[in-house]
């Protein structure tokens, strides 16, 4: 049975009178999330909203987009938190749109978010905002309260019983007891059985010990892990949070076994809550679209296997601003966590690939060279040109010329050829692609012998039984990461002073050991083959345009020159190996047949 993906959804973006009494006139968490700002080096914040922008939810139209959103995307579901304190609901409003607008399509299951609302945001004691009153009188008046949702034909259901969810089952006072009245008066009022689910927030029990169906996963809450807060820079000295690796939240998820109890999956694409704790909050770094679509896959399979008649996915979650717990269109990433979920429930059928060759051309007559060389191998290139903005015509002419098959992608004046390779190489490797041979058109002008060493380096790469051998040295051997023309794997501690701390920052940011200066190496040169999926750290770090300087002529110290020192590090952090091109030539298995 294909599984249901069910986000989390926040109904708070949009004003009301209480918040207006405690945290000023028109607020909502537009507010924190505006200000929000960078605590260390590579911190990703703030987190802005993209298509959607700063949407305001008493508009229906908004509800309407994100749901068409959803679905287009594969979303099953929203499971919207539900402020109900003692008779008093908040943030109410677009639920009770969605309630009366039969149109607005997509299933929601609710959520009773039934903690006290502190100033802390974390639902603790201190200085309580509106307070929870549990007691048996209104647990009866709750479940009356939303069986007009219940009731909906639209509403989620679990084997045809709507589905219940409680956010921290262990603040009532006998949640066993709160289940059977609940499903009493269910029974007695004509809804039928309900399936009763708890969110493991911050409880972690049985759910059948305390009269429940059922427990839903809530990365990143719940788990124990390590912070790697001294990896990175701070930017604001007093920082007090703690930074944690959002991949080994992902690989501990993956890596748990079946409880003896129903328990739903979840995933998670990020998690940082410095907008609501400034300089006092809990990052998750290193999450990227890519390792949620693995994660994802990864959660539908435990699904099926735990609840075959009704796998469920949870994600937290959909618009979690001030939280960075965000599938919605944001200006960094755009549409790729809601891609990544797409991806997991439709993967794409695999296809036979071919090399790729990634070629930078900032000097046109010289592809000449490069696509002679291309051709004399005998193989079926894919062939990307990246083009520094104000040189696209002349390379059209040039490509036209030689009767050259090629994608031309205009890319700005920054990162030379870095930059634009690292953005088609994402591409790329979203497109199944991972054989490319990258390529460039600059020869050394610093040397009289430039054109001499041009050619002889693309020769190392590019001579017909040397590429035939490294495609075929690439599909035998999976442990093959890089390959680079021999005399240009140099020591990393050449020129080291000047890139150290780039270096340092890039590997921090891309999540891979920082390197050992005298023994670590790197390709010189900026030209190579590589395998994209021994690069995927380094290729979905999140670099930004900002960080690359505008070309000037620079011989060392940019980020650029810091990326080229990184490749080989990325993929020894990936268990691949760095070779150069004469090694395999003298391999006999990977010689030509």
């Amino acid at each position: 049975m294909p599984a249901t993906i069910i986000a989390f959804y926040l109904p708070q973006f949009h004003p009301i009178p209480e918040n207006d009494a405690w945290w000023g006139p028109g607020f909502t968490e537009w507010r924190n999330v505006g200000r929000a700002l960078p605590q260390f080096e590579g911190h990703m914040q703030p987190r802005l909203p993209g298509d959607l922008g700063y949407y305001d939810l008493r508009l229906p139209e908004v509800m309407r987009e994100q749901m068409k959103i959803a679905r287009e995307y594969g979303i099953g579901a929203f499971c919207t938190y539900f402020y109900w304190f003692a008779g008093r609901t908040l943030l109410e409003s677009p639920l009770r749109q969605w309630l009366n607008d039969p149109t607005l399509g997509l299933p929601i299951c609710l959520c009773w978010a039934n903690e006290n609302w502190s100033r802390r945001w974390d639902g603790r004691a201190d200085d309580v905002l509106i307070r929870q009153a549990h007691s048996a009188d209104d647990d009866l008046a709750f479940i009356e309260y939303v069986a007009a949702y219940l009731r909906d034909p639209r509403y989620l259901r679990v084997n045809g019983k709507p589905m219940l969810l409680v956010y921290r089952p262990g603040l009532l006072p006998d949640p066993r007891s709160t289940a059977e009245r609940w499903r009493r008066w269910c029974q007695m009022n004509g809804l039928g059985d309900i399936h009763l689910a708890y969110v493991q927030s911050f409880d972690n029990v049985d759910p059948s010990s305390i009269g429940f169906d059922s427990a839903v996963a809530f990365p990143p809450n719940n788990v124990n892990l390590e912070p790697v807060t001294a990896e990175y820079r701070l930017i604001n000295p007093d920082f007090s949070g703690h930074i944690y690796d959002w991949r080994e939240l992902a690989a501990a998820a993956v890596a748990a076994g079946d409880p003896p109890y129903r328990l739903y999956p979840g995933v998670n694409p990020g998690w940082d809550n410095e907008a609501r704790r400034s300089g006092r909050g809990r990052s998750f770094v290193r999450a990227t679209p890519r390792a949620l679509e693995e994660w994802t896959r990864s959660a539908i399979a435990t699904a099926r296997r735990r609840a075959p008649e009704a796998p469920l996915v949870f994600v937290n979650a959909w618009n979690e601003w001030a939280e960075g717990a965000i599938l919605e269109p944001d200006t960094r990433h755009g549409y790729a966590w809601l891609g990544a979920i797409r991806k997991a429930l439709h993967p794409p059928m695999s296809t036979q690939t071919r090399p790729c060759a990634v070629i930078h051309v900032c000097h046109p007559h010289v592809l000449k060279e490069i696509v002679s060389a291309l051709r004399a191998t005998g193989l079926s290139f894919r062939t990307i040109l990246t083009v520094p903005s104000g040189h696209g015509e002349a390379v059209e002419k040039e490509v036209t010329r030689l009767g050259l098959d090629a994608e031309l992608v205009v890319s700005t004046d920054r990162g030379r050829d870095v930059l634009p390779f690292l953005r088609i190489a994402g591409r790329l490797l979203d497109e199944g692609e991972n054989i490319v041979l990258k390529l460039h058109t600059k020869r050394p002008t610093q040397r009289q012998d430039g054109t001499e060493r041009y050619s002889g380096l693309l020769d190392r790469l590019l001579t017909p039984e040397r590429a035939i051998t490294i495609v075929r040295a690439f599909t035998a051997d999976p442990s093959l990461g890089v390959v680079a023309p021999e005399g240009h794997v140099q020591p990393l501690s050449f020129c080291s002073a000047a890139n150290a701390r780039n270096v340092e920052y890039l590997c921090a940011l891309a999540g891979i050991a920082q390197p050992r200066t005298e023994t670590d190496a790197f390709v010189s040169g900026g030209m190579f083959w590589c395998r994209l999926t021994a690069l995927a750290p380094l290729i979905d770090a999140p670099l930004t345009e900002a960080e690359f300087t505008k070309e000037a002529g620079q011989v060392d110290g940019t980020m650029a020159h810091a990326v080229e020192r990184v490749v080989a590090l990325a993929a020894s952090h990936g268990r691949f190996r760095l070779v150069s091109a004469a090694q395999l030539v003298t391999r006999p298995e990977f010689g030509r047949r």
